[in-house]
């Protein structure tokens, strides 16, 4: 078991499929405990199990866009993520959460009006506790012509490469720092 007051990264596959986590975030002790399709509302079912035990520091999560795929409304992800900071805080009151936002995917643009939109409730939410972090992957993984960046995706066109995750680090290391 790492010892307590670690970075704990959680949610869908996008966070399980970081193989580069640790090199990249070589100053912090993190844990990834990531799954593969995974919805806010798992976050909170395994609380209990893949994220409490670890009393971290920081939690990072990234969730929604499963969400948002199988018909959640934005306002759903909204209700599921603020479930999942009350959950945390009833036992862990001082960790600090930041939310990665719903990634711009080739394969799901179609739904990224809903995307956009529940990254928007969710970043108010989190502006109005400072144990909330907002992490903005959004924008920067557009291209010039305002859509998701093909050279930031593998051949699915859902999941990031490599150059996403070293975008992803550089953003995600950032706010960080910031909140050391």
């Amino acid at each position: 078991m790492p010892a307590p007051g670690g970075v704990l990264f959680i949610g869908s596959s996008s966070i399980r499929r970081w193989k580069s986590l640790k090199d990249d975030f070589a100053k912090f002790q993190v844990i990834n405990r990531g799954f593969g399709g995974s919805h806010i509302a798992d976050s909170i079912h395994f609380a209990k199990r893949i994220v409490l035990p670890y009393k971290p520091k920081q939690i990072v999560i990234y969730a929604g866009d499963n969400d948002v795929a199988a018909g959640k409304s934005p306002e759903t992800i909204l209700a599921d993520f603020q479930q999942f900071v009350k959950v945390v805080h009833a036992k862990l009151p001082k960790t600090h959460i930041s939310f990665i936002t719903i990634k711009p995917s080739l394969s799901r643009w179609k739904l990224s009006g809903k995307m956009a939109k529940a990254n928007a409730l969710v970043r108010r939410a989190c502006a109005n506790d400072q144990r909330l972090g907002y992490i903005d992957i959004w924008q920067p993984m557009l291209d010039d012509n305002r859509k998701p960046n093909p050279g930031l995706f593998v051949r699915d066109g859902l999941h990031i490469n490599d150059k996403g995750y070293a975008l992803w680090a550089s953003i995600v290391r950032q706010h960080l720092e910031k909140s050391e």
